[in-house]
Formats: C-alpha cells, sequence, structure tokens
C-alpha cells in the first residue's frame, strides 16, 4: 500500500533504547512517502565526534566551546561528520555506551534542533526520545514505542551477533536497563511518553505488524491512499 499526504504530516516515534524505533520510522516513511529522521544517528555522530577529540562527557564548557564547530550531514541513510561518512562507526558498543551521556547536555539538544526542524518542511518521520515531547511537539501523530527490557536487550544481541561481534546478552540487558533509568530521570528532555501520543507495545508485536498499525493510523491524521 502506497500512502501519500495532503499536506505536511509530521509523525513521532519516541520510546527507549532497543524498542525497534528506527527500523519502524524507516519502514513507516517509505511506506507513506514522507523523508526519514534518524535523530539517534545525528547524536551518535556528535557523541563520536567528541569522544573523538578527547571532551569527556563531563566537561560542559569543552562541549560548548566546541559546537560551533560540529559539521554534520544527512545523506539518504548515511550521515557524514565533516565530509566523513560515519555511518558504521557510530553504531559500535563504545559509541551506545556513552551516547546517552552526551545527549543529556542541554547545549547539544538546543544546538540540533534547529537542524532537525528543518528537515519537517515537506513533512517527515522522526524517531527518538523527545520528538514528540521536544522537537515537534505539535505533530499530528505522535507514537511512544515500547517493548520490555528483556526483548529489547535481545533484540539488540541477535544485531549485534549478526554484524559477527562477540557480545552477552546479560552485559546488554544491564545496559539497556541503565539507559532506560538515565534516560528516564535526566534533567535535560527526559524520556516520557508525550501528551496526545499513542503507546504501542511492540514486545509480542513482529516489525511489520507494528508498521502496520502506525500507517493505519497515519491514515485516521491526515494520510491518503494513492490509490
Amino acid at each position: 500500500m502506497s500512502i501519500k499526504t495532503p499536506d505536511p504530516l509530521v509523525i513521532t516515534i519516541d520510546g527507549p533504547a532497543g524498542a525497534g524505533k528506527s527500523t519502524v520510522a524507516r519502514m513507516v516513511a517509505e511506506t507513506i512517502g514522507l523523508p526519514y529522521l534518524d535523530t539517534g544517528a545525528i547524536y551518535r555522530a556528535i557523541a563520536w565526534w567528541l569522544n573523538g577529540m578527547g571532551i569527556d562527557p563531563s566537561d560542559e564548557n569543552g562541549i560548548r566551546k566546541a559546537l560551533p564547530c560540529f559539521s554534520v550531514s544527512l545523506c539518504g541513510s548515511g550521515i557524514s561528520v565533516a565530509g566523513k561518512d560515519v555511518s558504521k562507526e557510530i553504531r559500535g558498543t563504545e559509541i551506545d555506551k556513552i551516547v546517552s551521556l552526551y545527549a543529556a547536555h542541554k547545549a547539544i539538544r538546543e544546538s540540533l534542533l534547529d537542524l532537525q526542524r528543518k528537515q519537517a518542511a515537506d513533512g517527515l518521520v522522526a524517531d527518538g526520545r523527545d520528538m514528540g515531547t521536544v522537537v515537534f511537539p505539535d505533530a499530528g501523530l505522535k507514537i511512544f514505542l515500547t517493548a520490555s527490557a528483556e526483548e529489547r536487550a535481545m533484540r539488540r544481541y541477535k544485531e549485534r551477533v549478526s554484524r559477527g561481534e562477540k557480545v552477552n546478552y546479560e552485559e546488554i540487558l544491564k545496559q539497556v536497563k541503565e539507559r532506560d533509568l538515565y534516560d528516564i530521570n535526566r534533567e535535560e528532555a527526559p524520556l516520557r511518553p508525550a501528551s496526545g501520543c499513542i503507546i504501542l507495545d511492540s514486545t509480542s508485536m513482529t516489525i511489520k505488524e507494528v508498521v502496520d498499525v502506525i500507517v493505519s493510523l497515519a491514515g485516521e491524521f491526515g494520510a491518503n491512499d494513492r490509490n
């Protein structure tokens, strides 16, 4: 099924780590015919960049001084920093461990607001942790996608094994729970369902089932079938 929107429609998909937000958002965007904004990749890119320069997440002054020099560009499913394609580098275990620490900084989040909002001129599907609460609070359709910590850890475990990485499920589960706690309790843009959002628990759902539900909801929120 192919759908288009009569007016720019913004769909936000927020939720905890490992809920499948990026995969679902990409598929929804492709089905509906809207651009996809991978905000998680942007935050991973800035964490990769700052970490590479030796600027610790606790160094607020250093982060503020460095931000004006940060140059990022989005191209399809890829992302570049200062002209270097970092699409693979930002998906490693090291970045998994530090991205939330950098993303919690108010200066970083504020510096990326304009970049993200400018992408919405023709509508988009955006996933992250504060898309519906902070970045696009007036989005036409807001989804909070979640799943049990155990299920999310298993998904991440299988993903890394498929990439040939040697990983431990229990360690990943520990990281998922720790990140949940950190994201929920952080001072800046804490993880929480946006006002008026639809909460979707994907623990026992396939990716296709989740996508089908959101695409169906998009029809109710202004999307029209092209056929």
